[in-house]
């Protein structure tokens, strides 16, 4: 615009010079002689004739002028353009990061809770309007990613993503909320068949094999399921943690299923937030307690052992079995700190009633590892410790250890087993013949006795196969030099055929139901 103006000015000078031409022309003729023509008038004169010849020059200055700096402001409206430009890209960038996963650019967790927000927003408006919400997990996605490595891991996500998106409709939102998990959103879920086909469809998608890396993968998902009418839900979050409880139970009915959420679900989901939070106070608090079951000799009924069963006194529900709450320790973490308290005392009361009591000096007591307990670096170092402290002899300890602790690491497990042993610390394979039952591990592993598993103790009076099994139990651990300890005893029966069969030494309610220290001593002194 500038520039235009400039150059109308430029013209409008040069005609007014013309125009002073033509009239000189025109009123003194051609021959005039401009330079008196021009002095003759007086000073007023001079200056008008001056500005009108000097004029069109001025102009053509001021013209420049004026498109340098229209020049200068074009420039100026150039780089406004560009940083306008660039601002919003960075915009989107931002927003792309901040509503959009990295990896596999679905929504992400914000976006899909903006979304889920709508969505309750309409059914306020549209009480009819039902939605369904669904939270995926993958199954057995750490042995993936620690098979293929992060990267593979990663493209395998990449993989899940485009199969969701292929077996969803477009209306709904498939997103990520970080590692294996996803969340859809599926609008206009009619009722509980929609819902279920759109289920089928993701497990029907993930049936075939993912390829990655040159690797041909085969994976499923658990999937959880809410719907917008199960509840009154006025929060994104409440149908996010509905969708999760429940795909929990999916993953604990054995994965690769999809579960509906239900409002039992949320009891048990808050009885066992309650319950993990008071296991965490009973830790603190050293609510616990240990109860002590004799073992028997079958060749003379005397006492030979003990084993250490844990027991949680609650302030409000009393004594609680380990059986409602070792599953929760487990997932905790736990029951690192109680396993090794039960040991430390087991140890500390066996010395004691050692020195009380001299006749039963050489009795043991059996302590029953949790293979977290088992697996940790420091285990040998904490035993010796314990052993040092309390002043027991090593031999009086009997660690109980399952066969699985064998098999998910036979390398450190052997290593581990031989340092014990080394230590004269005596170990017992518990619940033999539930588990793998693998006669190589027994000539593998440094093992001094087998615990027969109380399921085919209960059966050995009515189950024929029950019966053979532990002939063949005993009789291996015979041929092995192994000690053989029946558990579970709990009638005269069941004790004279284990008596017959040669069995070594047993435990049962039927010969002492576990008792505290107190009654122990108790039993002690009457004997």
């Amino acid at each position: 615009m500038l520039s235009r103006v400039a150059n109308y000015i430029v013209i409008l000078g040069w005609a007014m010079l013309a125009l002073f031409i033509v009239l000189l022309i025109r009123d003194v003729g051609p021959s005039v002689d401009i330079l008196k023509y021009f002095l003759s008038m007086g000073q007023s004169g001079i200056r008008f004739r001056a500005l009108m010849l000097l004029g069109p020059f001025l102009m053509t200055v001021i013209a420049y002028l004026i498109k340098q700096r229209s020049a200068d402001i074009a420039m100026v409206n150039d780089c406004l353009i560009r940083e306008n430009i660039e601002r919003k890209e960075i915009e989107e960038q931002l927003k792309q990061r901040a509503f959009y996963d990295a990896l596999t650019n679905l929504p992400n967790r914000a976006l899909f809770i903006d979304r889920l927000n709508n969505a309750l927003e309409r059914r306020k408006r549209y009480p009819d309007h039902i939605f369904a919400v669904f939270f995926l997990d993958v199954d057995r996605f750490k042995v993936i990613n620690d098979g293929l490595g992060h990267s593979g891991g990663d493209q395998f996500l990449v993989s899940i993503c485009q199969r969701l998106k292929k077996n969803t409709r477009a209306v709904d939102t498939v997103a990520r909320f970080g590692g294996d998990e996803f969340a859809i959103l599926m609008e206009d879920a009619k009722n509980i068949s929609t819902v279920n086909d759109l289920s089928g469809r993701i497990m029907n998608g993930m049936t075939q094999p993912f390829h990655v890396l040159g690797h041909e993968i085969f994976a499923t998902v658990s999937i959880g399921i809410v719907m917008s009418d199960q509840g009154d839900y006025t929060r994104p979050d409440e149908l996010i943690r509905d969708a999760d409880i429940a795909m929990y139970h999916a993953k604990e009915r054995g994965k690769a299923c999809h579960v509906i959420f239900d409002s039992t679900m949320q009891a048990e989901a808050a009885a066992a937030l309650w319950f993990e939070t008071e296991l965490r106070r009973a830790v603190e608090r050293n609510e616990f307690t240990v109860y002590y079951q004799p073992i028997i000799s079958m060749k003379n009924n005397s006492i030979i052992g003990f084993e250490a069963l844990v027991r949680w006194r609650h302030p409000e529900r009393g004594l609680i079995a380990p059986t409602d709450f070792m599953a929760a320790a487990e997932e905790t973490g736990l029951i690192l700190p109680i396993g090794q308290w039960v040991i430390r005392e087991a140890c500390r009361q066996l010395r004691e009633w050692q020195d009380h009591f001299p006749e039963y000096r050489n009795v043991t007591v059996s302590v029953n590892v949790s293979s977290k307990v088992f697996s940790q670096p420091e285990f040998y170092d904490f035993v010796e410790n314990v052993l040092r402290e309390t002043g027991l002899d090593p031999r009086k300890l009997r660690l109980e250890i399952v066969e699985r602790m064998l098999i998910e690491n036979p390398e450190l497990a052997a290593t581990l087993l031989q340092r014990l042993q080394d230590l004269k610390v005596r170990l017992d394979i518990d619940d033999f013949g539930t588990g793998y039952s693998a006669l190589n591990y027994l000539r593998q592993f440094p093992i001094n006795g087998l615990k027969i598993d109380r399921s085919f103790i209960k059966a050995i009076t009515f189950n024929r196969n029950s019966a053979e099994i532990v002939k063949i139990i005993i009789a291996l651990a015979h041929a092995l030099s192994l000690d053989v300890i029946a558990e579970g005893i709990e009638t005269t029966e069941q004790l004279e055929i284990f008596r017959k069969m040669e069995g070594e030494y047993a435990q049962g309610f039927f010969i002492f139901r576990p008792m505290d220290s107190k009654a122990i001593e108790g039993l002690l002194s009457s004997k």
